[in-house]
């Protein structure tokens, strides 16, 4: 295992928030407390900095531990962005009425 994800904190603390990208072809996303919603296009996670959405194309979920909060995604990455409440609000609201 990395030894960056070795030093991370035990079950049920929540770990620093980190976004490790890798030729635009994998990302590790640590810090992350849910994931509200994804599809091969995007990805939107609750982080403990705030919402994070991942846009790109063929997306996979490649590895998901919620107890450590650590999320890894693969395919082509686009962008990311993070949203302030004003918009997480407004893209959890899409994004809820869309995977109902």
């Amino acid at each position: 295992m990395n030894q960056y994800y070795e030093t991370m904190p035990s079950k049920g603390t929540m770990p620093e928030h980190d976004v490790v990208m890798r030729g635009r072809k994998t990302l590790d996303i640590t810090g992350v407390k849910q994931v509200e919603s994804f599809d091969n296009e995007e990805f939107l996670l609750e982080t403990s900095m705030g919402f994070l959405a991942i846009r790109g194309q063929n997306l996979q979920m490649k590895n998901l531990d919620v107890d450590k909060g650590i999320v890894s995604i693969k395919g082509k990455i686009f962008d990311l962005v993070y949203l302030d409440d004003h918009h997480a609000e407004k893209a959890k609201g899409f994004f809820g009425k869309l995977f109902r």
